[in-house]
């Protein structure tokens, strides 16, 4: 197990390794840092080249990347480039987003595993019941539901919702534009009371869609597990359905959910994207799209190395649980 788990950490390093430098090309080929600056009018050459050397433009592309990954080996991620900003350094930047939309992320990630795991456990050890075509059609209307239609139907309800609470005298609950300006600040009451407000709709939003690929996962593969000789050589030995299903088919129909959780938390990212938009929050979708408004390579980077990351170590932690859940990987 330890040689297997050496083995894919050393091929997850070497493939951040290529993603680093091709990202890097993608990103220095892709446009020019200083393309406003040059349709200012009555800007100089000299202007333009003292500003290029002074953000470290003037030099071949290979030589940048390898200034930015040696940089970022020491801590030194550079600083903003978006000209008429503030040079604002890279790595706090990214951290604080990143903080922001981790949070969300995880919340959703993890409430839509658990309740998809289970709706879609049940719906497979009661197949073609209303339970199952319940669940099925739930799955299914989600699955066709756009990221940004979810979000911005919720954040309509949760207006409504808010009107209403006023209108019975309380307090409005949902934050529909934002987390709060001053934080989860407060006595217990008010911290729970503004984070809940916080994050119901943009974690109900960002969990729909992963919601519906889990339930569907586990059904399919609780119900080839449930078919399967060991199941049916468990039964014969007399054990109760309960210590069947929870011993013997539970553990092995994880197996494809836990691989999709891995691949499924980087794509969320994606959908952070859009989610953040609509609801007003600062985190790595907004940094994201004013990197690529403002076309800030160095900040652009630092969103797409950390996301790569994040990518590459739940690819990792899927390989190693699979290993975990299934010998037969780490043996082959």
């Amino acid at each position: 197990m330890a040689a297997y788990i050496v083995r894919r950490v050393l091929i997850s390093i070497g493939v951040l390794l290529v993603a680093s430098f091709l990202l890097y090309l993608m990103v220095g080929l892709s446009g020019d840092p200083l393309a406003a600056l040059k349709a200012r009018p009555g800007i100089t050459q000299a202007t333009i080249d003292a500003t290029a050397r002074s953000l470290g433009l003037d030099q071949p592309i290979l030589v940048r990347y390898w200034t930015w990954f040696t940089g970022v080996l020491s801590g030194d991620w550079g600083t903003s480039v978006a000209l008429g900003q503030a040079r604002a350094e890279v790595l706090p930047s990214v951290g604080n987003a990143l903080w922001v939309t981790i949070r969300l992320v995880v919340i959703a990630e993890l409430l839509a595993l658990l309740i998809g795991g289970a709706v879609g456990a049940i719906a497979a050890l009661r197949q073609y019941s209303i339970t199952d075509y319940v669940a099925t059609t739930l799955a299914f209307v989600l699955f066709a539901m756009p990221v940004f239609c979810i979000g911005i139907i919720l954040k309509v309800y949760g207006i409504e919702l808010n009107l209403l609470l006023i209108d019975l005298g309380l307090d409005r609950w949902l934050t529909t534009a934002g987390p709060p300006a001053g934080g989860f600040t407060g006595s217990p009451g008010e911290v729970f009371f503004k984070f809940t407000g916080a994050y119901v709709l943009p974690t109900i939003a960002l969990a729909a869609i992963s919601f519906a690929a889990y339930s569907r996962f586990q059904r399919a593969s609780m119900l080839e597990t449930m078919r399967s000789d060991y199941v049916r050589t468990a039964r014969a030995k007399g054990l109760t359905e309960r210590q069947v299903v929870l011993r013997h088919a539970l553990r092995n129909a994880l197996l494809p959910v836990t691989t999709y959780f891995a691949y499924n938390f980087g794509a969320v990212f994606g959908g952070a994207i859009v989610t953040e938009q609509v609801f007003g929050w600062n985190g790595m979708g907004s940094l994201l799209v004013r990197s690529i408004q403002q076309y800030d390579p160095n900040m652009l980077m630092g969103w797409l190395i950390v996301t790569a990351t994040i990518v590459i170590l739940f690819n990792l932690l899927a390989d190693i649980t699979y290993s975990y859940l299934d010998p037969r990987i780490r043996l082959g």
